[in-house]
């Protein structure tokens, strides 16, 4: 009998890997499993900018969504990203729906809307319970802020592009996003 052969062994367990992104240099923890591409779209719910929860899910369903998450709008890499794919919407159908969602508080993202002229994209606040930020695994531990990412959703329900962005003062790929994006739509 094989001395290497134990069957009384309990299954190793798998080992956790800490997943990070930094933020001006310093390294900071992401909470929440990684969203690779092929999963089906966690559902998450959020805070819309009346103060109304929003559940993905039954909001989106059967329609095709680009997902952002950013850690504030009224920074400037935040507000630069928001802005360029409010731009961006104006090439592709009215069926795309592009939302951003931030820790931001709803009546700030409302105002910050207004002030920036966004039409095309929907701001939502993930503030009250993190919900978006540890169903995408982009909640940062230390901050309490979401990290910069971007999410393609395909029709049936599946991520069909992931990006979370390293450094958080950076901007998002953004060919590689369009590009995703028009094999989606």
């Amino acid at each position: 009998m094989d001395e290497n052969l134990n069957t009384n062994e309990p299954e190793q367990t798998k080992e956790l890997v800490k997943r990070t992104v930094t933020a001006h240099g310093r390294t900071m923890t992401l909470v929440g499993d990684e969203i690779k591409v092929g999963m089906p779209a966690p559902d998450f719910k959020v805070i819309d900018n009346e103060m109304l929860p929003m559940k993905f899910i039954r909001t989106y369903k059967n329609r095709i969504s680009l997902i952002t998450s950013v850690p504030s709008l009224d920074t400037p890499v935040c507000d630069m990203e928001t802005r360029r794919f409010n731009k961006e919407a104006e090439s592709f159908s009215q069926d795309l729906n592009i939302l951003a969602i931030s820790m931001d508080l709803p009546f700030a993202q409302k105002r910050w809307c207004g002030a920036a002229g966004i039409n095309r994209l929907k701001t939502y606040s993930d503030y009250l319970k993190a919900d978006f930020g540890k169903s995408y695994g982009v909640l940062i531990k230390e901050l309490r802020l979401l990290a910069r990412a971007v999410f393609i959703v395909d029709k049936d329900g599946i991520v069909k592009y992931a990006q979370i962005v390293p450094e958080t003062g950076n901007e998002p790929n953004y060919q590689e996003v369009l590009t995703a994006l028009k094999s989606v739509v």
